[in-house]
């Protein structure tokens, strides 16, 4: 068993999974939304992020431009709340950009985990 892949994966799923709870939950509601969910998936996917700049594969090279994808929009989505929270109100519409940013990013770590799945299957023993 590969330590490194082993991590890499963890990472890279845990990336996904806690995107995804961030985005579930009714997109008009703010309280379904965690500000320390969103700030752990942008720390989480930053560390997969990380572990991804070794790898000098055209999988890996697709990997890591999934992983930086979804950083920008997580970013992004962080961006906007916290403007919206501190220089106006923080209504509807702008739950539904940082939810959507966030719904983007998740997509990006679905298309990482599929990738890493078909290349953790295709490799040979």
């Amino acid at each position: 068993m590969n330590l490194d892949k082993v991590i890499s994966g963890f990472f890279i799923i845990l990336a996904m999974t806690v995107n995804f709870g961030f985005v579930y939950g009714d997109l008009d509601t703010l309280v379904h939304h965690s500000k320390y969910e969103l700030f752990a998936a942008i720390v989480i996917n930053i560390i997969a992020t990380v572990l991804k700049l070794g790898d000098r594969t055209q999988v890996g090279s697709v990997l890591l431009a999934t992983s930086l994808v979804a950083d920008i929009q997580l970013i992004a989505a962080a961006t906007v709340w916290t403007i919206a929270t501190y220089a106006s109100v923080v209504d509807s519409e702008i739950i539904t950009t940082v939810i959507s940013l966030s719904a983007g990013a998740l997509l990006a770590n679905v298309v990482s985990v599929l990738l890493y799945v078909g290349d953790t299957l295709k490799s040979r023993r």
